[in-house]
């Protein structure tokens, strides 16, 4: 059973200095406003002197119900091109997240985790072996293209996000429900919008 205390806990603490720490979490609303503690989403911001910086990255998080004594599944939605993080899916390969996970970890720990590996790839233990082989090879390529992707997937995207939402409300449907189809699809407009017409 999800230790309930302990997780609106570590939310606070999280929130509490994330103007220094860079990193945030939030509850997610399904279709119908209602949230749940064991879906949550976290926010991390690219660390500076890298090619993410100023970029803010979104990453998804379900809790088992085994937690904190299981690590909690964390998956990137924000596209990110880097060696540790899939190109394709936002999964990551981080230990914590795995085997080293321990219960006096916390979600900020892990969040702050990311934003380290963010900062320091790993390329010899790569999730995406493309970006790694990139990343080993033709690192100025590497820079160039995480910052390219930095730019088109992390930066100003709440603000394309505001107009598509605006654009699903003016047909009809609940805001909750197009943000929710929205995150759902990715962003995708289209998706979002077969997404909401097949509910």
């Amino acid at each position: 059973m999800l230790d309930v205390s302990r997780v609106q806990k570590e939310l606070t603490d999280c929130n509490r200095d994330n103007d220094v720490s860079g990193v945030r979490i939030e509850i997610c609303e399904d279709a119908h406003g209602r949230g749940s503690l064991s879906h949550l989403r976290g926010t991390i911001s690219g660390p500076i002197t890298t090619p993410y910086e100023g970029g803010t990255f979104k990453i998804n998080i379900q809790l088992p119900d085994g937690y904190p004594f299981e690590p909690p599944k964390m998956q990137f939605i924000t596209k990110v091109w880097h060696p540790n993080i899939s190109s394709q899916n936002g999964a990551i390969c981080l230990d914590i997240l795995k085997d080293q996970w321990s219960p006096a970890l916390t979600l900020k720990t892990a969040l702050v985790s990311l934003q380290a590996l963010l900062s320091t790839p790993e390329p010899d233990d790569p999730q995406d072996a493309v970006v790694a082989q990139q990343y080993l090879r033709d690192y100025s390529t590497f820079v160039a293209t995480a910052r390219y992707w930095t730019e088109a997937f992390a930066k100003n995207a709440d603000a394309g996000v505001e107009e598509k939402v605006r654009k699903l409300t003016e047909m009809g449907f609940p805001e909750n429900a197009a943000r929710a189809a929205l995150e759902a699809a990715g962003g995708d407009e289209n998706m979002a919008l077969e997404k909401l017409c097949s509910t």
